[in-house]
């Protein structure tokens, strides 16, 4: 599915599609932190047929990496691409900025879910590695697996 793509800031529109996603969005803190954060740090916005169906938001820790804080595609459109696509234009963003290393934080594979399943799986289709799981991040319950992407 061919996208466009708006830099901006996305805050509402993010808010409603976290709200439509609560197998991986289902906190409502954690919600609210991600909402707040696209309403300040760099945000991507994928459009297609005036719509946004996809939010990607990127927060920078130092001139050599990144992380994507919190992106998610409209429930419908999973798996036709939009997610792919948003990684490129996220990476190619970030790489002309002079990045050098990109993570994402999502839930760890020692608290089994089939959905955190398939974004892991999402993750290493699009070239990020697992470094390590971590317990002290979120809460045991959901354990935080931080996964890099070298962007050199």
């Amino acid at each position: 599915m061919d996208v466009e793509f708006i830099a901006g800031r996305w805050a509402d529109e993010l808010e409603r599609l976290l709200g439509d996603l609560p197998e991986w969005f289902g906190i409502e803190a954690s919600v609210a932190s991600y909402v707040e954060a696209a309403r300040t740090l760099p945000s991507l916005a994928a459009v297609h047929d005036d719509a946004v169906v996809g939010v990607g938001v990127v927060r920078h820790h130092n001139p050599h990496s990144a992380e994507i804080e919190v992106m998610a595609v409209r429930r419908d459109l999973h798996r036709q691409g939009i997610g792919r696509q948003l990684i490129d234009r996220l990476e190619g963003d970030l790489r002309e900025q002079g990045a050098l290393l990109l993570q994402v934080k999502t839930r760890g594979p020692s608290a089994p879910s089939s959905e955190y399943g398939r974004t892991r799986a999402f993750y290493e289709a699009v070239g990020f590695i697992p470094l390590e799981e971590r317990s002290d991040i979120w809460d045991a319950e959901n354990p935080c697996l931080i996964m890099v992407k070298p962007l050199s």
